[in-house]
């Protein structure tokens, strides 16, 4: 039997502040007839899939699971002068909350800008979104990167990261706090630290 599918109908009873879905009120009506069988179960399954899409769940009273800052909610600062040398500019810095360790932001360095040396207790993340950059730890050589690259720096592992004497670089900066510190500022990269990456 060929039936021709015009429209659907689907009558649900939504009880949002108990969560349920009553699905013996589900009907589909395709020209006058009824579905039934594995139709009806797979029409029921995708009716509670947008129902838990479409109406919000959050208990009154309970705090929000996603929370977005909007692009430009947070104004940009210029680096400190006591941990970079040279210009740059935070970006969108964010900080976890309660139990949440992350903290992070989108750094921008001017050609020739870099941070003092530093370490953080539990290791940092760097992701290069543009330009053209140097990291270096403690003893190693200097190491240049590019947009995409990725760098993990270990835990209380002494760096600094930043542009090349020509080219902007900007990155994002990913950390964890521990016991309420995310980083230990220590002293300036002198030129001639960062000429050996040059």
């Amino acid at each position: 039997m060929r039936t021709s599918h015009k429209y659907f109908r689907i009558l649900a009873s939504n009880h949002i502040n108990e969560q349920l879905i009553d699905f013996r009120s589900i009907q589909v009506v395709t020209d006058g007839c009824c579905l039934k069988g594995t139709v009806m179960k797979n029409l029921a399954a995708t009716a509670l899939s947008l129902s838990l899409l479409v109406f919000d769940v959050t208990a009154e009273g309970e705090k929000p699971m996603l929370v977005i800052n909007p692009n430009g909610s947070h104004p940009s600062a210029k680096g400190p002068a006591d941990y970079f040398t040279g210009t740059v500019r935070v970006d969108a810095p964010f900080k976890g909350t309660q139990e949440a360790r992350v903290s992070g932001a989108t750094v921008t360095f001017e050609p020739g800008a870099r941070t003092a040396w530093h370490t953080h207790p539990l290791g940092q993340t760097l992701i290069v979104t543009a330009g053209s950059g140097l990291v270096q730890a403690l003893g190693q050589p200097v190491r240049s990167i590019k947009p995409g690259d990725t760098v993990w720096i270990p835990p209380n592992i002494k760096h600094w990261h930043g542009a090349t004497a020509t080219t902007a670089m900007t990155h994002i900066a990913i950390a964890e706090v521990l016991d309420g510190k995310v980083v230990d500022w220590m002293e300036q990269v002198s030129d001639e630290q960062y000429a050996q990456g040059l």
